[in-house]
């Protein structure tokens, strides 16, 4: 098995920490929220309110499960629209009390079936990406896992992206690129080859901006440093005037 194809095989894996796990190991008195107000509450998206370093911060996250049946109820990690409408409302709560946003995002892609469709998938993702590019507090995205299409774009248009090291960023899975590209699925470990979706190759052309070391599987070292890192950079954003902030995100992505 090449390189590659073993980090995508280990971005997969279902012993990942999820968010909810990051959001009660490296924050304090996390307590989570529920539901758009509009629909219902999509357990595929997390979030609420935290501390960090006695900062108070929102921390929103996709979910996958820990076990099949969990899953099933979370839809293994792809939101529908009401969850991308939960996550935005979080983050538009956020803004108005001055709360920095952390988002944690593991997911294949939004939620591909015919209900989400007909509630507006599409809209709901690009009004985050709108409304991300403009909201007025610091934003930081780690990916976890798996950082698939729009879905996870929807929660990481932020001031800082960060990846784990051996997680995936891209606009399509591999097996998807196959299909599409030689109309074979089979030859996904070719297309992940092709593709630069891990860590290193992303952060190397500048597409991230940090990589989290992982030692071993999921040890307090990696959460320290994790946590570490966000005191580090939200002291340094915090710290920015808005219009500066929202200058540098929007040059941020102008510069694909």
């Amino acid at each position: 098995m090449s390189r590659v194809a073993r980090i995508v095989k280990e971005a997969r894996d279902q012993s990942r920490l999820t968010a909810l796990d990051y959001a009660h190991q490296v924050f304090d008195d996390f307590m989570e929220l529920h539901g758009d107000r509009q629909m219902a509450d999509d357990g595929a998206i997390i979030g609420g309110l935290a501390y960090l370093a006695g900062r108070p911060v929102t921390v929103i996250g996709i979910q996958k499960g820990k076990n099949l049946q969990d899953n099933l109820n979370r839809r293994f990690g792809q939101p529908n629209p009401e969850g991308y409408r939960k996550a935005l409302r979080l983050m538009k709560q956020a803004e108005k009390f001055g709360r920095p946003v952390i988002t944690f995002i593991n997911t294949a892609g939004a939620y591909p079936g015919i209900e989400a469709e007909e509630r507006g998938q599409g809209e709901a993702i690009a009004r985050n990406l709108m409304e991300m590019s403009d909201l007025k507090v610091p934003i930081i995205a780690v990916i976890i896992g798996e950082g698939g299409s729009g879905g996870a774009l929807a929660l990481a248009v932020a001031d800082r992206v960060w990846m784990l090291e051996h997680t995936i960023y891209a606009v399509l899975s591999p097996e998807g690129f196959a299909s599409i590209l030689w109309k074979d699925g089979t030859r996904a470990n070719e297309a992940a080859e092709l593709m630069k979706i891990t860590a290193a190759e992303l952060f190397q052309m500048k597409v991230i901006d940090k990589i989290i070391a992982e030692h071993g599987y999921f040890t307090s070292e990696t959460l320290d440093f994790l946590k570490a890192s966000l005191i580090e950079e939200l002291d340094h954003l915090t710290k920015l005037p808005v219009e500066q902030l929202l200058e540098e995100r929007y040059q941020r992505f102008r510069k694909y």
